[in-house]
């Protein structure tokens, strides 16, 4: 058997932020911009336990995803992040590795974690880019988050996204935010429109240094792997952290939705996010809730129908369920 050649120096970005600012448009974005002879991988961290961003992120033969749903992937001393990190790197073999970790999670320990791999010289740690929504700065839940405030520091350049939205002043009120801050002074600040990242920007060096003594711990580590769906089809999962609750469904991919159902289903949900995949009479679509707004986006395929509901109060979830199933096209 031909020896493979060993994973030697991949450059390696974080994209991290807070829970929707943009980072799934952003990377779509940076994928559709790469060099169409590189193999990129994304490694997505979701707070929920339904993985929704693999199925908007665009697989094929030069794209390579890999999921790990279910809070912070950190945990458990790293293990779910090592285990997908060792299987996404040796199935793509990519010149190019980019980790969106959870808005919610914890960027600094998602670093510390990669540090053995950058010792090892499997990855050659690169920037760090940290997207913000200047409009955010007005929320007291924001400035008193940990997680927020850990997203600044960690920044090797802070991105400043949807500005094509903010007020006259917001901008610069950022700017002032950053510059009176300890850690956040100094640190390079880039405006775009809907996650428009440039492509040079991810060469920029990390200034990360992992510090002794980090780490926190959860319970349970999920799993790497989404078991099989029972003979319903479909699979409620929850999960709660962070100050926030979340609740996902999968569903058997021969279960058929109708979309001006679902269209209005998701613009009136009571919910700081919501970001689903369905299969529906008119095709694959996306959709996208974050900040009151609702985007859809139609894609070429999808392996099954999921949706993941995301806020501060733990939500009906049985009403809601019950609401998905209504909206199916099919009789139940």
């Amino acid at each position: 058997m031909e020896k493979r050649e060993a994973i030697r120096r991949v450059p390696a970005n974080v994209i991290t932020g807070y829970l929707g600012v943009g980072k799934t448009t952003a990377i779509r974005h940076l994928l559709e911009s790469k060099p169409r002879d590189e193999r990129w991988a994304v490694l997505v961290n979701e707070f929920g336990e339904v993985g929704i961003d693999g199925g908007l992120f665009g697989a094929g033969e030069d794209i390579f995803i890999r999921e790990v749903p279910g809070g912070c992937m950190c945990c458990a001393a790293g293990l779910p992040m090592q285990v997908a990190l060792n299987q996404l790197l040796a199935r793509a073999r990519p010149q190019r590795l980019l980790i969106e970790p959870t808005g919610l999670g914890h960027p600094r320990e998602v670093l510390g974690a990669l540090s053995d791999s950058v010792r090892a010289g499997v990855l050659d740690l690169r920037a760090t880019l940290t997207l913000v929504d200047a409009r955010n700065l007005s929320d007291e839940r924001y400035l008193r988050s940990d997680t927020f405030r850990q997203q600044l520091e960690v920044a090797d350049l802070l991105v400043a996204n949807k500005a094509d939205l903010y007020g006259p002043q917001e901008l610069e009120n950022l700017r002032r935010f950053l510059a009176l801050g300890e850690n956040t002074a100094g640190k390079p600040l880039e405006a775009v429109e809907q996650g428009r990242i440039q492509l040079e920007w991810l060469w920029a060096p990390s200034g990360f240094r992992p510090p002794a003594g980090q780490g926190h711990a959860h319970a349970t580590p999920p799993p790497v792997e989404e078991e099989p769906l029972p003979e319903c089809g479909y699979r409620r999962l929850e999960n709660s952290g962070e100050g926030h609750h979340s609740c996902g469904w999968r569903f058997d991919p021969a279960l058929v939705f109708r979309f001006d159902e679902l269209f209005s289903l998701i613009s009136g949900a009571a919910a700081e996010r919501v970001k689903g995949v369905f299969i529906t009479e008119r095709g694959v679509f996306a959709f996208n809730k974050a900040d009151a707004v609702l985007s859809v986006l139609e894609l070429d395929d999808t392996l099954d129908s999921r949706v993941e509901v995301i806020g501060r109060e733990r939500g009906d979830w049985g009403q809601l369920e019950s609401a998905w199933l209504d909206a199916l096209e099919t009789d139940r």
